[in-house]
């Protein structure tokens, strides 16, 4: 049990830029299934799923979490790391954008500014 709550609790990084601040700077959120809904819907998909790939690769060959209290031990340097420095901010920033086109969140785009601009 405690090594999967292990694996687990780095999750709630990604879990707070993807639902907590989004959803506390942003105080009305619509929801209307049109063409925006469908892309963000892909978006959304894409993004948590090369999040969720990018962080196996860190607990299976980089021996630890995503997480800076327990980072890993060994450079991951196969699958996507091989292409791309850090693959697994792009899955979380394409989840938000996909995520501002479903809930129609200006906020998100800013956010996402911010993470890439380090502002």
């Amino acid at each position: 049990m405690h090594s999967v709550l292990k694996q687990l609790l780095p999750f709630m990084l990604p879990l707070t830029v993807l639902v907590l601040i989004p959803f506390a700077i942003e105080s009305r959120f619509a929801i209307m299934v049109d063409i925006e809904f469908a892309i963000g819907a892909l978006l959304a998909v894409v993004g948590l799923v090369l999040l969720g790939v990018t962080a196996s690769m860190f607990i299976r060959f980089g021996a630890g979490t995503i997480a800076p209290w327990d980072p890993t031990r060994k450079l991951v340097a196969r699958g996507l790391y091989l292409h791309v420095r850090n693959p697994m901010i792009i899955g979380v920033l394409t989840a938000l954008l996909g995520e501002s086109l479903i809930f129609h969140f200006s906020s998100d785009i800013r956010l996402a500014h911010r993470v890439l601009h380090h502002q």
